[in-house]
């Protein structure tokens, strides 16, 4: 079932190209900060300095987490609320439990 307004379905949704660039831009400096704790490691670094780097990352994460909740929440659930299809909100409530946990 098939969103034109935003772009979304229940498998896949159309980012355009500068919100895509946007999140993977994110991912690609969240991904070199996890090569680098990967580094530190092979370099027996301090563990109270690999721990920082690690909360480094999970805040990293968890910020990408909020940009693409916001999104998600303004385009494929409001359109789908819009739309009569409430299902929409019960898997909202289902993948904030998990990402709570």
């Amino acid at each position: 079932m098939e969103n034109n307004n935003c772009g979304c379905s229940h498998k896949t949704r159309h980012r355009t190209d500068e919100e895509q660039k946007a999140l993977i831009n994110r991912l690609n400096r969240i991904e070199g900060q996890v090569r680098g704790i990967k580094g530190m490691i092979e370099k027996d670094a301090y563990c109270t300095d690999i721990l920082t780097q690690v909360a480094a990352v999970t805040s990293a994460l968890n910020s990408f987490n909020k940009e693409l909740l916001a999104c998600h929440i303004k385009t494929c659930v409001a359109e789908d609320i819009r739309n009569g299809n409430d299902e929409t909100v019960d898997e909202l409530v289902k993948v904030l439990q998990k990402l709570m946990k």
